[in-house]
């Protein structure tokens, strides 16, 4: 997915800004940058929603462990109403701030695998820290929002913490030139690199397309007149004010400043500063950033007691919960979405395959066309796959269509349904399939496989599958009678 960066018919600053802007995204963080632009164009586009949010979560296991377990976190989830599944998360959550979230997660799975460790590491420690003030500031201040007040200082530095994440003998020479006295940290970088870390963060702000108010603070720098950007600012105010002490004019100027938005008492305001500090060190963690926790921990004078939790959940358990979630779904008034991304969520990440597809058959009877996915690699995520079916020679969809049950294909044992065209298209792979039904007449198809893995398929896991498809027919069935 290709994107316009700026000019290079520029000064040689803004030149440097877009090889900077360019490499960052291409190079060092490709994976955020295609999660970034896919989460874009899925939300502004009036024709899709949480199907296709939650399928670009779910490309990522790693990701939609993260956005998971942060979603039922207290931050998140004060009602404790246990989220399982992404599609579910979406729908407590709001897409809104599951897109946020999700940008979030998967900018500091980005930036945790550089080489530049320790000040990865304070990076993350002082945007969460500033992202908890800035969120207790918009809370206190009765904000429409705080959580998107939260992901927008969470992600305010985007450029600056990419930059220091990568920037090898360039950040050498930047703190050489600060660490010698002779010129400010926005000089240094100017003289450096031709250009100020700001103007990294709005050029990748608009590279990334992140937009709301994250970009509107990203812009804003001091100049700003919204309260919202305000509150962003004010959280990295405080986390410097608390750095110089409580007896310092920074600190104070915060205070007032908090006291001016939210009318709260400078004693209430203190004491929420140190219970902040603690709730950003559990935040850190739970953004899998445990070094940046202990950071905050030690900033309070505390001893590192916590454990990094497992992120390893059993199949048997999360299959248990989805079928609690299939089984409600089914039980009220059917949102046939919901029951098939929450189907296909089951068989991908409860059982554990690679390669999940819901395709509908299309008018003329001779092909199926992607409906929703999990786990497909192409070369662009619109891109739709579509499985041929053909009767002369039978292949493997034909085949599996013509049943009323689910179907085990192993090349071993069905060479011959394996068509060219077939093995064009999904390779010869063990794989499930389950035909969908509508009053008795095939519509569409479940296909699911471990292309990649390559792990042995098992009783146990088809027993699986073909519970989790049977849902879809049971749930259509009712979805009918509901209808008539």
């Amino acid at each position: 997915m290709n994107r316009e960066y700026p000019s290079l018919n520029a000064p040689a600053g803004s030149h440097s800004l877009h090889e900077w802007t360019h490499r960052l995204c291409n190079e060092e963080m490709p994976i955020f940058s295609n999660t970034a632009l896919r989460i874009h164009d899925v939300l502004s586009d009036d024709k899709k929603g949480a199907m296709e949010l939650a399928s670009v979560i779910l490309q990522d296991p790693n990701l939609t462990v993260k956005v998971l377990k942060i979603s039922n976190s207290p931050n998140y989830n004060p009602a404790r109403h246990k989220m399982i599944t992404v599609s579910r998360a979406i729908i407590m959550i709001g897409s809104e701030i599951i897109r946020e979230l999700t940008l979030a997660c998967s900018f500091f799975e980005a930036i945790l695998s550089s080489t530049n460790k320790q000040q990865v590491n304070e990076e993350i420690a002082r945007a969460v820290h500033a992202a908890v003030h800035a969120k207790s500031i918009a809370i206190a201040a009765k904000d429409i929002s705080p959580e998107e007040v939260f992901i927008a200082t969470l992600l305010n530095r985007i450029g600056r913490i990419s930059f220091w994440c990568f920037c090898g003998e360039h950040g050498e020479r930047i703190q050489a030139l600060i660490y010698k006295g002779d010129c400010s940290r926005e000089e240094a970088e100017k003289q450096v690199l031709g250009f100020k870390l700001t103007e990294l963060d709005a050029s990748l702000c608009k590279a990334w397309e992140l937009g709301g108010l994250i970009e509107d603070a990203v812009k804003a720098g001091a100049l700003s007149k919204q309260p919202r950007v305000d509150f962003v600012q004010l959280g990295y105010e405080v986390t410097e004010a608390l750095k110089e002490g409580s007896v310092s004019k920074k600190y104070a100027n915060c205070v007032r400043k908090i006291e001016a938005f939210t009318k709260q008492s400078a004693r209430v305001i203190t004491e929420q500063f140190q219970d902040n500090t603690r709730l950003a060190a559990d935040i850190a963690r739970q953004f899998g950033a445990a070094e940046a926790a202990i950071i905050l921990k030690k900033s309070l004078n505390q001893t590192v007691d916590f454990e990094e939790e497992s992120s390893i959940i059993d199949k048997k358990q999360m299959q248990f919960h989805i079928s609690q979630e299939i089984t409600s779904i089914i039980s009220g008034q059917i949102d046939l979405n919901l029951l098939l991304e929450t189907v296909l969520e089951g068989i991908h990440r409860g059982i554990g395959m690679d390669r999940t597809i819901f395709s509908l058959l299309v008018a003329d009877k001779q092909t199926l066309k992607e409906k929703l996915s999990l786990g497909w690699r192409k070369a662009v995520f619109e891109h739709k796959v579509i499985f041929n079916i053909s009767a002369t020679p039978l292949n493997l969809f034909a085949h599996a269509l013509s049943a009323t049950h689910a179907f085990w294909a192993k090349p071993a044992d069905h060479a011959r349904l394996y068509t060219l065209r077939d093995i064009n298209v999904i390779g010869k792979n063990e794989c499930f399939m389950m035909p969908i039904f509508s009053n008795k007449t095939p519509i569409g198809l479940i296909y699911s496989d471990r292309a990649f893995s390559n792990e042995t398929l098992s009783k146990e896991d088809f027993d699986a599958f073909k519970y989790f498809t049977q849902q879809v027919n049971i749930g259509l069935a009712i979805y009918r009678m509901q209808r008539n």
